[in-house]
Formats: structure tokens, sequence, C-alpha cells
């Protein structure tokens, strides 16, 4: 089969498109034939190993697998599946998070980290849910099962997990504002913001408004920003970050500011559970929840998808068709 693999740190130049040996699943894995899969900052992150910290993981001087596939979003088609799974069979049209090696015209996926499609999605959609939207999901969560009346700040509102975050506070009940550049007012207005602010006129941080729950997507917000904007037991969740520095004071902070308050903030990353995306296809399949893609590459231009996403402007996901459904 045809993939995408780095064996060396650096820019998308490092991808090259090799054939390797088809995976075989094991006990407790789906064999995916990959129709669609999406990019995350997460991959370009990994393969720049960019903060420093990934090289304590991955491999210091180069990456550990010398055939390193990115890509966690896949959607697709089961091939194979491996003993014990149940939920799924050959045939099934399904989408999830592989975790890595999506970028390949067959990866294996865990059954707990896949979900069946929807009629009413096509796999280039359904690519663009997985990571996104499960991060988006698990913040708002962080402000309770329920929104009705909350309101609810949204930082970076344009982008992957931002689009969703924004359709699913307003499925919950939020009250939302959204924060965007100009060019994205219309579009993150069209998906149901209350309120939407252009942070090239308007700085955020200096409103007298406070929110229960604040999603910061980019990572630009300090602990001092999340004390002033939050309600007094409200809760901050930084899911981007501009620099390890920030992101570290972030954390810091946030044990100085429970400690002080009965505020909470504090950087967050996904955990990939089933029962979060059966939750948010239930919102998928009805209509409350549409992928937001702003372009689809063709398999062969991988690197250039990835070299998109970095220049950090594009409006919802980037995706990749990888093979016809």
């Amino acid at each position: 089969m045809k993939a995408f693999v780095y064996s060396q740190y650096g820019s998308p130049d490092v991808l090259r498109l090799q054939d390797i040996p088809r995976p075989t699943p094991q006990p407790g894995q789906v064999l995916v034939r990959v129709v669609a899969s999406s990019v995350n900052p997460l991959d370009w992150h990994q393969m720049r190993a960019d903060p420093f910290l990934v090289r304590l993981s991955n491999g210091l001087f180069k990456p550990k697998n010398p055939i390193s596939i990115p890509g966690a979003d896949v959607a697709g088609v089961v091939e194979a599946i491996g003993e014990g799974v149940t939920r799924f069979r050959p045939g099934d049209a399904v989408y999830g998070d592989a975790g890595g090696g999506g970028l390949a015209e067959y990866t294996c996926v865990k059954e707990k980290g896949l979900v069946h499609k929807p009629d009413n999605l096509t796999f280039e959609q359904a690519a663009a849910i997985p990571v996104a939207a499960i991060t988006a999901w698990q913040a708002l969560m962080l402000g309770g099962e329920r929104l009705d009346g909350k309101r609810v700040l949204i930082n970076g509102a344009s982008g992957g997990i931002g689009t969703f975050a924004i359709q699913m506070a307003k499925a919950l009940g939020a009250h939302v504002t959204a924060v965007c550049s100009t060019r994205n007012v219309e579009l993150v207005r069209g998906l149901g913001a209350d309120v939407v602010v252009d942070y090239t006129r308007e700085n955020i941080t200096k409103t007298s408004q406070r929110f229960n729950l604040i999603l910061d997507n980019v990572g630009n917000f300090g602990i001092g920003d999340h004390h002033r904007l939050l309600t007094p037991d409200g809760v901050g969740a930084g899911v981007g970050f501009t620099s390890v520095v920030k992101l570290m004071g972030l954390a810091l902070g946030g044990m100085w500011l429970g400690w002080r308050t009965k505020q909470k903030a504090a950087p967050m990353m996904a955990n990939i559970k089933q029962a979060d995306l059966e939750a948010i296809n239930t919102l998928v399949k009805a209509g409350k929840v549409v992928p937001v893609i702003d372009r689809c590459y063709p398999f062969e231009q991988t690197p250039d998808a990835l070299r998109y996403l970095e220049t950090l402007r594009a409006r919802g996901k980037v995706v990749v068709t990888v093979s016809a459904p």
C-alpha cells in the first residue's frame, strides 16, 4: 500500500510517498481502507518535533519509528477485523481516531476509536470530525453536560476546534461569544455565535463580560486573562498554545488559581473516548453539528495540506482524499 512517511524531523518536505506492507489487525483492532483523512496541528508538531519536548517521547535526534505515518483522523470502509471485535464488520463505513497512520491507503484502528459513519456525511466530512470535535466536546464538558444559559467564550473560533465548539455549545444551550479575525466574522456568525468579536478591532480581554467557560484555541490567554474573564466559579481550558512558556505558565498559574479561588484554568489535551464520539455522532446525525471544511487536497498533495495548515489561516478543517469510496 502507499503511505506518506517520514524518518527525520522537519517541515512537510521530509514526507515521502512510499510503498509499505499493508498492516494486519491485531486483537481489538479494525483494518480500515482509508477514503479520507484530515490533518491536525498535532501532525506537524510531531513531524517538526516542535516543541522540543516531543523528542522525549518520539525520539531525541530522529523518530524512533523509521516509518512514521502522520494522520490521526480517518474515515473509510472496514476491510477486516481482529479477534474480539464485535461492533464492526467488513464493508461498514466508519470514522474515528487512528492515533496516527491515517495518511495511508490502509490503517489499523482500535475498535473503541471508531463509530459508524452517518449516511448524511461524506467521507471527507466524517474525516474532519474526530480529533477537533472530541477536543471541543471534552472542553465544553468541563462546564457540565448542560450549558443552558451559561456564557461560553471561544477564542480562535474559526479553526477546526472552534467551528465545532460553537455548534456544540449552542446545541447544549449556551450563549456563545466567539473571537475571530475580520474575514471570518460571517462564517462564525453563521455557525450560531450570539456575539462575534473581531480581534483586530477589539481586545476581548478588556471586556467587562464574565464567562462560565472559556475555550482558548489560540493559547494567547494568560492566567491573568482567565482570572479576569471567568465568573467566580468559571472554568478555562487552554487547547492551543503559542509557546511552551505560555503553556507552562497556564499550567502553573492554574494551580495557583485553584488554590486561591474557585476558578479553574489549565491546558487540556483530548482523550479519545468512544462514548464521546457517539455523543458527537448523535449531534451530527441530527444536523446540529456540521463539519466545516476549508480545503480538500488529493492524496498526492498531502505535504501541501500540512503546509497550508501551518499557515494558521485555515477556516475549519483541512482534509485529504486518499481513495475513492
